[in-house]
């Protein structure tokens, strides 16, 4: 006999394993499509499950804790100790509401497509002493500040927390809290579980020498690609950091 879930929050976090689950298979059986291809059709699988949304509705007792899902995939680029379920620094993490590798630019097509005008062609600027890349050797969009505060619409008051379910595409798939204060922690797993390690992602700034000698150039495009969970390649004349990705499903209603 299934038994009832015993709140809303793992009601919805049964129903969000369950459509990454579906989405895996489905993306294995067919060998033409890409990662960032199968993640926006994750949406309308959740018609494929309707009674997890049936016993959501039924859990009459349950904590009126509700999560929504985003029409796509965001990423969060996080900074921790991968071991860890908790730890500070949440202030310092940053949020991308769109996919940002089809949008980027490679970095052999710098000079071409970057360079001149200091907009991507897909919109977004260059900010030439802290610029981003990832895995293919892409140059990012800057990903934005992670919102750490939460509207109650119910008080009308604002809280000093945010939670978003988040998942690295493995085995984990959870809901991770972001306090105001920078504080953030993990319901299960750690950084590392929830990290998808196929997405590499790394904030280069000027080094030692100072502002202008950080340049996509300087990059060695033999490189790239990077393998999943290796460090993003040094750049010379620049300070790098790496950052986990995480996707990030949804968050409380």
């Amino acid at each position: 006999q299934q038994m009832m879930p015993s709140s809303f929050s793992d009601v919805y976090l049964r129903f969000f394993c369950l459509l990454s689950a579906v989405a895996i298979v489905t993306s294995l059986s067919s060998q033409n499509r890409s990662r960032r291809a199968w993640l926006t059709s994750i949406p309308s699988l959740a018609l494929l499950v309707p009674q997890y949304a049936n016993a959501a509705a039924a859990a009459e007792d349950a904590p009126k804790t509700k999560f929504q899902r985003y029409p796509a995939i965001r990423f969060i680029a996080a900074l921790g100790d991968p071991t860890a379920s908790s730890g500070t620094g949440a202030d310092k993490w940053g949020l991308w509401r769109d996919d940002p590798g089809p949008r980027g630019v490679y970095l052999n097509n710098y000079e071409s497509r970057l360079a001149k005008t200091g907009v991507a062609p897909a919109g977004w600027p260059f900010q030439k002493d802290d610029w981003w890349v990832e895995e293919h050797g892409l140059i990012m969009s800057n990903p934005g500040d992670l919102p750490r505060k939460k509207y109650d619409k119910g008080t009308k008051e604002i809280l000093p927390y945010k939670r978003y379910v988040v998942t690295g595409d493995r085995e984990v798939t959870t809901i991770l809290t972001v306090f105001d204060d920078g504080k953030w922690e993990l319901q299960k797993g750690s950084l590392y579980d929830v990290t998808h390690l196929p997405c590499r992602s790394a904030r280069y700034t000027p080094g030692a020498d100072g502002p202008g000698t950080c340049t996509p150039p300087n990059a060695d495009t033999k490189m790239f690609p990077v393998k999943p969970g290796a460090e993003m390649p040094a750049i010379s004349g620049c300070a790098k950091q790496d950052y986990a990705v995480l996707f990030v499903l949804g968050e409380e209603a």
